[in-house]
């Protein structure tokens, strides 16, 4: 049986962007908008509270995602404490393609792993992701809400790894987001099992010129996000989302999907730029500009 501190213990998980274009199910990208987990043990029982995106829908109990991973990780690390409070304050939307599921599931492992005395020694960071990936069940989003910055995620039947890549300084994102959302599930259901060999292989080549693009040469970030995997075959589900992505590179803006979507995510590289793009925020939209994280999950001091 482990042995706890006395806690409290807080968290903070940054919003995620996967895919970021021809990147499906490979890159992700942290972004410098955080919730904040808290979390204590207590004598028996399970208390929850939720402030902000989800409080009036995810459940307060054991099956919330945040306490199911720290379930997780306990049981990792040789038990589960008798009691558990948890209080979140989340700024990530739900089901907007920002990553919510994934911070949930990282910030739920680094809690537990934290109010664990010597957790971070017995689950490190590289355990933390493939046990976050393994939850998920794919490592695109989990990777940079652990590591940070630009990630290359992967796995190979029970295997998942990740490498970070270099971003530059000067790259910031905008992020357009619609007042409904789309499931995860519902947008992956639209993909088809085959893709022409011809439009495999264009992606996979801008796939690596986006990587090049984002360490620093911007130039190219307009061809690099150029999907043919995921994008158009969702249009079905997002139809004004894909619109205004289809309106931005129109105008030389690179703009893609973030994630399984609806939000639309466009890079920048000035806050000229930044400001440019907020003024264009469609009617009944959140638009925000985002820094990219070069730090994931943080245990407060």
């Amino acid at each position: 049986m482990s042995d706890f501190v006395a806690g409290p213990v807080t968290v903070t998980v940054p919003a995620t962007s996967a895919n970021l274009g021809p990147g499906y199910d490979t890159l992700g990208l942290a972004l410098e908008w955080r919730d904040t987990l808290t979390a204590s043990v207590i004598a028996s029982g399970l208390e929850v509270s939720v402030e902000g995106s989800g409080s009036d829908t995810v459940p307060l109990d054991e099956t919330h995602l945040v306490i199911q991973s720290m379930y997780a990780a306990f049981d990792a690390l040789g038990g589960r404490p008798h009691g558990l409070r948890l209080s979140c304050v989340n700024v990530i939307p739900h089901a907007r393609g920002l990553g919510s599921s994934s911070a949930a599931i990282v910030g739920g492992l680094a809690l537990a792993r934290a109010l664990v005395v010597d957790g971070s020694a017995r689950l490190d960071d590289v355990a933390l992701f493939e046990l976050a990936a393994s939850i998920e069940g794919h490592p695109d989003n989990v990777a940079p809400a652990v590591f940070g910055g630009l990630t290359i995620s992967g796995h190979e039947g029970e295997t998942f790894h990740s490498v970070n890549a270099p971003v530059a300084e000067a790259v910031g994102v905008v992020v357009f987001i619609p007042p409904t959302g789309v499931e995860t599930k519902v947008a992956r259901g639209l993909l088809p099992v085959d893709v022409p060999h011809a439009e495999a292989a264009q992606n996979s080549g801008n796939a690596a010129l986006l990587v090049t693009a984002l360490a620093g040469q911007p130039q190219h970030l307009h061809r690099a996000t150029k999907d043919f995997l995921h994008q158009e075959y969702r249009r079905p589900a997002m139809p004004t989302s894909l619109a205004f992505v289809d309106e931005l590179r129109a105008d030389g803006v690179p703009a893609v999907v973030s994630g399984a979507g609806p939000t639309v995510l466009a890079f920048v590289t000035s806050p000229e730029d930044a400001d440019v793009l907020l003024a264009r925020c469609p009617s009944g939209w959140v638009a925000r500009s985002l820094q990219v994280a070069s730090a994931g999950v943080l245990l407060s001091p």
